[in-house]
């Protein structure tokens, strides 16, 4: 029986701690499907600079990710139904509430595990970790 596993982000601009992070969701299963948030969902931080479909694309082309695809437009658990996973893995650094998911998925009849993925440090001072950190140095060394 395959041991599937969702991981979902934001993936603008993708970075070393995103890779991080799936490479790890990868570990907790034997299928990794990742759900791409749409513009639309994005509400705890300045919208995504590239397109869904963009980020979908360049998620999906890394070797840990069986699979990539963009959220549901009005309800993320959507997704989440379809794929029935046996574990979500967040983003150690995610805003998400895993109490506050954990009730959802019990509320829709979804028996998996919330897993938390563990954070990465920076390789040396000039690896950025974080989108906004590239955003900055960019305005900072072009804007």
């Amino acid at each position: 029986m395959t041991r599937t596993v969702i991981a979902q982000g934001t993936f603008d601009i993708l970075h070393p701690g995103h890779v991080h992070y799936l490479e790890e969701a990868a570990t907790m299963g034997d299928e990794l499907v990742v759900i791409v948030a749409r513009k639309a969902n994005v509400d705890h931080k300045e919208a995504p600079i590239c397109p869904a479909t963009q980020r979908r694309d360049v998620v999906g082309a890394l070797e840990a990710v069986d699979e990539a695809m963009l959220g549901h437009e009005e309800d993320i658990f959507v997704p989440i139904e379809t794929i029935d996973p046996d574990v979500i893995a967040l983003g150690h650094d995610q805003h998400l509430d895993d109490e506050a998911i954990e009730t959802e998925l019990e509320r829709r009849g979804i028996d998996c595990e919330v897993r938390r993925a563990s954070g990465r440090e920076p390789t040396d001072e000039e690896e950025l970790l974080s989108t906004r950190l590239i955003i900055d140095r960019i305005l900072e060394r072009r804007g």
